[in-house]
């Protein structure tokens, strides 16, 4: 039972991860309502390994043609590396600082409401601003300039806000700094790799003599991460997909009518 309690929130994860819907929020709530015991959240943070890698492996052809490029001292990759250095910086020392002088909270009025703020932001930028839908499938890496990747790294820091969504924030910030919406979720993706997996290997550095306090142990944290990483890779290719040819709406009143649940359930005192 434990393991397969373990299975269903890999799935959670995977499959909210790099939705703009947060998987922090999904997972917080999934396990408050199994009574799934998650030690130093560490099960949280940990099973985002098995997403991230997802997303890695999504785009290894893309990664190691940057590489390449990059060691032959291509320009414009130098630059988008930079770029992408500039909007991890944001996130990483903000997120650090937080983290090490208060820790991150994971209340529950709080995962509703900004869920449901940031519903209500995104359905404000998808129906006011008039977002571009992207004009060809590849993505035009000139578009993201420093001031862009500073830009959308400022919002990848309020993503230490449980319920906010990283994604969801990088991809928005995006767009309102003038990315197409599939430029901005793939920089979101590159954005997401290398903070994540600094996470997730800071937290098993601090925690990892408490993972067999966690429900199902080290087997049920090795399972959920397995699950993920394929709920994940089958999210990302989605989410690729739909962005070329729809806006976020959806995902805006999803947050709004998950946030009013969750403000029911504390109200009724389920959670």
């Amino acid at each position: 039972m434990d393991i397969f309690l373990a299975i269903i929130l890999g799935v959670i994860e995977g499959a909210t991860e790099f939705l703009p819907i947060s998987s922090t929020a999904h997972l917080v709530v999934s396990e408050k309502l199994l009574g799934f015991k998650d030690e130093a959240s560490l099960f949280t943070v940990v099973v985002q390994l098995g997403a991230i890698l997802a997303a890695a492996w999504y785009f290894r052809k893309d990664l190691a043609n940057i590489f390449k490029k990059l060691v032959s001292g291509d320009k414009p990759t130098k630059r988008f590396v930079v770029n992408v250095f500039l909007g991890l910086l944001p996130a990483g020392l903000i997120g650090l600082i937080v983290e090490k002088l208060w820790g991150i909270p994971d209340s529950l009025i709080v995962i509703a409401i900004s869920l449901i703020v940031g519903g209500v932001i995104i359905w404000i930028v998808e129906n006011h601003l008039h977002t571009q839908l992207p004009k060809t499938d590849s993505i035009d890496y000139a578009q993201i300039t420093p001031k862009r990747s500073l830009t959308v790294g400022f919002a990848q820091a309020l993503a230490i806000i449980p319920g906010v969504s990283r994604s969801g924030a990088t991809i928005v910030s995006g767009m309102l700094s003038g990315l197409d919406r599939k430029t901005a979720t793939v920089f979101s993706f590159y954005l997401s790799i290398p903070i994540m997996l600094a996470a997730s290997a800071l937290k098993l550095k601090d925690d990892h003599t408490k993972i067999h306090l966690i429900t199902g142990g080290n087997i049920g944290v090795i399972v959920g991460t397995t699950v993920a990483f394929v709920s994940a890779f089958m999210a990302v290719k989605w989410l690729l997909r739909y962005v070329q040819t729809h806006n976020l709406k959806p995902f805006a009143y999803y947050r709004i009518v998950l946030g009013l649940v969750i403000l029911c359930l504390l109200i009724g005192k389920v959670l």
